[in-house]
């Protein structure tokens, strides 16, 4: 039977009940199927899951085909008529809660309304229906998933994802927590006891994982019209296996924890893979400036991919396509705090630690028991603070709240011991009568009690070595401020001053959004320890002025906020989907999506042979580097087969053929020593030779090239400074070149320069250009375009062409592809095509994939060539006679 999910799913506590043993037919998914088309190496041996769950039906009586997951053409196969927005969120665990009753045997779940996910609804219009895409926090029997699926679906628009024991544990535990959370953590696998190497069993579950996630949300999406958000570092893959499904869709993906600096990421094994499988996301988000500023470092340093901003927003470009970057921090949900600090429970607990600790100034630390946090930092520099401040000492409490560690191993049990060492001693050193300076509270504390610990707390400190957000420095803030409600239970006047301090560390993603905060390094046991006694003595109009500043920043940042304002711009990045084509290519986990004009085509040997066949005045224009020789090649010689093509070509009298090259004329004259009829043109078109036996003609556009006196020591300043560096002296310019200087060094000199010689030379006939690891200094006027029309001009003189095919790879070619397609004046519209090589915007309407394939194109026109003897004066052209 089929099922509509067009719905909003239930909000609040309602509950939903599965007997336990319903039956089920248990049939074939493709949860695991054609794995091998993204993932190499072998996978693990996992079995087959339940049947997969219905496609949406969006039309009554249409129901979307479940097959064809080869199909590649990102079509949708689904109508989007009468449709009603949707949202699908992807992460690791849905925001369900669920357990079994113990009397009745029964499968109970309920929303956890604390989970982030369920709570950036309130970002979305009233009208948006939300479907949630993960793993249930429980394991649920293989003969109970169907019946459970389908009713999760029903009732709470959540698709579970039933990953099998053994390959949740390498997922999870394995490959997440014991090696991408600790290197995104900064912390490196040195020795044995320091972290788990890489293990490539781990990285196969977690592709595996991965695309049983991605497989869940094909089965609901309606690719022309859903928007996918997928959440954190679990799931880094997802968007290749997506994007291979639906070259169009529409995803967005945010990063919750940080993104380490190149030189941490760069030792991981797959770290390709995982980059590239985030740029096939349309939008990427992070929680802060320094998290996103080390991803498009390791993007530019691995991927030689740069970046630029563009009205406010960064971008980059990724074959065609626009990845946006978004900071924004995630906020919390008022509502959800605020109804917490109205419970009988919450003001009866406050009033109780109110008791406990009259004539104390309460310090208040809230961690999960790990590594990162800085639990053990933080008793540090209270002990330290109690030492160097007697006056302090029956004063001062630290309540530190342990929420349970989420990982295991023996680095959560160290960190535990140690915990537990320092406050022990601590403890015996300063307690007395009923005091004791430390109060660790290890165990599982309700939501009611913390509330009442924040709104009591003096001074709130977050002390973690590394860490994505942490919330806590919020929900301190929040609560310290209170609601009229608990103001009233209290017996409190709702216009009391209300005051907080916060001492967070540097190195947490809050931190830049808190500026009334006290950053420390949580290293520097004595600086932590002197921001603490601040906070402690700071006047009440002080922590006042900081609390109200904080205050309004947290209540109009909140989650409903950041969950609308990604969205938004998710909407944006996607706005150019349909007016382009899209191509995919990439084996395994580099796959990737060229988005290109519609009319962009790759040029067939047959489509520009049948056009060369019946036309008798031909032009034919090629770049060199990267068109007819490989940019890759050591050698820059013309192998024996372009020079036995050229010559082919030229030997024919109805062609002119021009290599047009940024090359100086010395080097090209060698390279076709050979190539009698051959037309070169050097730097950019500056020198001109129409064949082997003519002059070399200088362009008459520019013959002032004193301003080179003035670029080349500016060039030589950037030279010294920027190791790997270096100047190409040419006759009509120079070129600074830094493609074996630091990536993000050499990109940052390369803007610096290129600013600095547009300055100098604003009154010089010069113009500066930026280009791939270049900067270029050349004379106005002088281009490969201007090339293209000179010798067109000419041919229109005497005999008109008929047949033009320019071909080249790199920036200056567009000019040459935009002067054929609109300056010259025919009488009659000629065959013409402008090609580039690869698959990249261009204003060429073809493409060609390689060097490989223009020398393959100029040899199926060479044989349709009909050569005959001529003479070299009978193609003598005078280069002055043209201009």
């Amino acid at each position: 039977m089929w099922y509509c999910v067009c719905r909003v799913p239930k909000w609040g506590n309602s509950t939903k009940e599965l007997k336990k043993g319903t039956p089920c037919p248990v049939m074939a998914s493709r949860s695991y199927a054609n794995l091998l088309d993204l993932a190499s190496g072998d996978l693990l041996d996992i079995p087959r899951t339940p049947r997969a769950l219905p496609r949406v039906m969006t039309i009554p009586g249409i129901i979307s085909d479940l097959d064809g997951y080869g199909c590649n053409d990102g079509d949708s196969d689904v109508s989007s008529s009468g449709y009603r927005e949707r949202k699908i969120i992807v992460a690791n665990m849905l925001p369900l809660q669920a357990k079994r009753d113990i009397e009745t045997a029964k499968w109970v779940f309920s929303w956890d309304e604390d989970s982030i996910l369920l709570q950036l609804k309130d970002g979305f219009s009233s009208d948006t229906e939300v479907i949630y895409v993960g793993s249930l926090k429980v394991e649920i029997d293989l003969c109970e998933q169907d019946a459970v699926a389908q009713r999760l679906l029903d009732e709470f628009n959540c698709v579970p994802t039933f990953l099998p024991h053994d390959l949740q544990k390498k997922f999870y535990l394995g490959f997440c927590k014991q090696q991408l959370w600790p290197l995104f953590h900064y912390m490196l696998p040195i020795c044995p006891d320091h972290g788990d190497r890489f293990d490539r069993t781990l990285w196969q579950a977690y592709v595996s994982a991965n695309k049983v996630f991605a497989d869940k949300v094909m089965e609901v999406i309606n690719p022309d019209d859903d928007f996918v958000w997928v959440h954190d570092y679990h799931l880094m893959v997802l968007p290749t296996f997506l994007r291979k499904r639906y070259n169009q869709v529409k995803l967005g993906f945010f990063l919750h924890s940080p993104f380490p600096s190149s030189e941490i990421y760069r030792t991981l094994p797959v770290r390709d893979e995982i980059l590239r499988g985030l740029l096939n996301s349309d939008l990427i988000g992070f929680h802060t400036f320094d998290y996103a500023r080390h991803f498009l470092s390791c993007c530019s340093r691995m991927l030689g991919l740069d970046y630029e901003s563009k009205r406010g927003h960064i971008g980059l470009d990724y074959f065609g396509r626009t990845i946006f970057i978004k900071i924004s921090p995630v906020g919390i949900h008022m509502g959800r705090l605020e109804s917490v600090l109205n419970l009988s429970s919450t003001s009866a607990k406050l009033k109780e630690v109110q008791e406990e600790f009259k004539g104390k100034k309460v310090i208040l630390g809230v961690d999960d028991m790990d590594i990162f946090k800085g639990i053990s930092l933080k008793l540090l520099a209270v002990e330290h603070l109690l030492q160097q401040n007697s006056d302090l000492r029956g004063k001062v409490v630290l309540v530190q709240i342990v929420n349970p560690a989420r990982g295991f191993g023996k680095d959560v049990q160290e960190a535990k011991n140690e915990t537990y060492l320092i406050a022990r001693r601590i403890n015996d050193t300063y307690s007395k009568n009923n005091y004791q300076p430390v109060i660790l509270i290890d165990r599982p504390v309700p939501r009611f009690e913390k509330s009442a610990y924040y709104a009591v707390a003096e001074c709130c400190i977050v002390n973690a070595v590394r860490d994505g957000m942490n919330l806590v420095p919020y929900k301190y803030i929040v609560c310290r401020q209170g609601t009229a409600r608990l103001d009233e239970s209290l017996g409190r006047k709702s216009d009391s001053p209300r005051t907080s301090m916060l001492v967070v560390s540097e190195f947490i993603g809050c931190s830049p959004s808190l500026s009334g905060a006290i950053r420390v390094n949580p290293w520097d046991i004595d600086a932590v320890a002197d921001a603490m006694y601040a906070a402690l003595t700071m006047s009440d109009s002080e922590k006042q002025l900081r609390h109200e500043k904080h205050y309004r920043y947290v209540s109009s940042h909140d989650v409903a906020y950041w969950a609308n304002s990604f969205m938004q711009d998710l909407e944006r990045a996607c706005i150019d989907h349909y007016t382009k084509r899209c191509w995919g290519f990439g084996l395994g986990l580099g796959f990737r999506v060229v988005s290109l004009s519609h009319g962009f085509r790759k040029l067939t040997i047959d489509h520009v042979v049948s056009a060369y066949k019946r036309t008798n005045r031909r032009a034919i224009f090629l770049d060199y580097d990267g068109t007819v020789v490989p940019q890759s090649s050591i050698s820059k010689v013309p192998s024996p087969e372009v020079i036995s093509v050229l010559n082919a070509l030229c030997n024919d009298p109805k062609n002119i053929v021009f290599i047009v090259s940024g090359r100086g004329r010395d080097s090209l004259s060698d390279w076709f020593t050979s190539c009698q009829m051959l037309g070169l043109a050097a730097e950019h078109g500056y020198f001109l030779r129409w064949n082997k036996d003519s002059e070399w003609e200088a362009s008459h556009l520019s013959a002032d090239l004193d301003w080179k006196k003035i670029v080349e020591p500016v060039m030589q300043l950037y030279t010294e400074a920027t190791d790997g560096s270096n100047i190409e002296i040419k006759e009509s310019g120079l070129v600074w070149h830094h493609q074996d200087a630091d990536p993000d060094f050499g990109s940052c000199q390369a803007k610096e320069l290129l600013n600095h010689l547009e300055s100098v030379l604003a009154n010089e006939p010069a113009v500066v250009t930026r280009g791939q690891h270049i900067v270029e200094v050349k004379p106005q006027g002088i281009s490969k375009g201007w090339v293209a029309e000179e010798v067109l001009q000419t041919m229109v003189n005497s005999n008109p062409p008929d047949f033009v095919l320019c071909i080249g790879d790199d920036r200056s070619d567009e000019d040459m592809f935009e002067t054929i397609l609109r300056t010259v004046s025919l009488p009659s519209a000629p065959e013409i095509f402008a090609c580039t090589v690869g698959r990249k915007p261009s204003k060429a309407k073809y493409f060609l994939d390689d060097t490989g394939d223009v020398v393959k194109l100029l040899q199926g026109l060479a044989a349709s060539s009909n050569p005959k003897p001529r003479h070299l004066a009978h193609f003598q052209v005078s280069f002055e006679s043209s201009v």
